[in-house]
């Protein structure tokens, strides 16, 4: 039997890039997934359609996580089509960077807001609908750990996933319900190609500085949501993986 056999996820941010990887894993193990989009209703369709050929089961459904409605329509359509809901993946997020001269009000909230507050938000939406057993997984970043320049507003939402990850875990571990966080490093995604990273002196120094020497891809990512969703991650909680390759 698969892992997730019977589980309800739902994944933010899953229309591209490591949400993408992360709903499509979770659901060839068994679960049903909710791929949740923000703006790209081709793009979650597209995840929706993968699963379903496989074999799986989803439906995407469209939500600024930034706004407790929408939040919470989000996760009403979830119980409302599956019955029930097991697994919540904070995975919506924003990258940009700027050194702190160029900082502006804008960049702060647009950033905080849907790296943090979005974060809370849905959170506090899911656990009303989570159980015994239920899995909250966040995605970080070990852009906590290198302290990259130019980083302190993305770096600085990523911290307070870090520490909210733990708070959480000793808040809603007497209901027996798990929050854990995923650290990656550099991954290649629609986002990094974007921003020029890919095939960049940037990305260069990176793969130099990681033991294993490559950047990652979204079902390296993948595969640990699926780890951490599971009955094997059962005594895990308030918990930081980094998956990096390596790289610190």
């Amino acid at each position: 039997m698969a892992k997730l056999t019977g589980k309800v996820a739902v994944v933010t941010g899953a229309s591209k890039g490591i949400g993408a990887g992360i709903a499509k894993a979770l659901a060839a193990e068994g679960a049903a997934v909710v791929v949740n989009y923000a703006s790209s209703k081709a793009g979650a369709d597209t995840v929706v359609q993968a699963i379903t050929a496989a074999g799986g089961k989803a439906i995407a459904v469209q939500g600024d996580v930034t706004k407790a409605d929408q939040v919470q329509g989000m996760i009403d359509a979830a119980v409302k089509e599956f019955g029930r809901l097991d697994i919540l993946v904070n995975n919506s997020g924003v990258y940009e960077f700027a050194a702190i001269e160029e900082v502006t009000e804008a960049h702060y909230r647009r950033i905080f807001d849907v790296n943090v507050l979005g974060l809370l938000l849905t959170t506090q939406a899911a656990a009303k609908h989570l159980g015994e057993g239920g899995s909250i997984i966040n995605i970080s970043s070990a852009a906590t750990s290198v302290l990259m320049p130019n980083s302190a507003v993305y770096t600085g939402t990523k911290g307070a996933v870090d520490v909210i990850t733990g708070v959480l875990a000793n808040e809603l571990g007497p209901r027996k319900i798990r929050v854990n966080a995923i650290n990656p490093g550099v991954v290649e995604t629609e986002g990094t190609h974007t921003a020029g990273v890919i095939g960049s002196d940037l990305e260069q120094g990176f793969v130099a500085q990681t033991p294993l020497g490559r950047i990652g891809r979204p079902d390296d990512i993948a595969a640990v949501a699926v780890f951490l969703a599971s009955d094997d991650a059962r005594w895990l909680t308030g918990e930081r993986l980094t998956a990096s390759g390596g790289l610190r």
